[in-house]
């Protein structure tokens, strides 16, 4: 599940990297929404899966309260679902070496 989650969180990071070009192109050089119209839905489905894999995670892996809703609140800004990823692989990585 943990390596599930890792792909779930970088595809969320890209998603949010493709709707933030496309937003810019279509507020700041005006030429257009396709990139809004292409990356928004993307974005929407990798941000629900994002949160699935953060529930799901935590019940496998025995997270606290605390990580679980910190998980959660880094979906929201861009590219912390990638800090987030690695902090938990990095706790896991120290619990298997102990």
């Amino acid at each position: 599940m943990l390596r599930w989650f890792r792909v779930v969180a970088v595809a969320e990071a890209c998603s949010w990297a493709g709707l933030l070009a496309g937003m810019f192109f279509k507020y700041v050089t005006a030429s257009g929404e396709l990139g809004v119209k292409i990356f928004g839905p993307i974005h929407g489905a990798m941000f629900v899966l994002y949160a699935l894999g953060v529930v799901l995670s935590a019940r496998e892996a025995g997270w606290s309260r605390g990580a679980v809703v910190l998980g959660l609140a880094c979906s929201v800004p861009p590219f912390t679902s990638l800090w987030f990823e690695r902090r938990m692989a990095a706790r896991a990585a120290v619990g298997q070496a102990a």
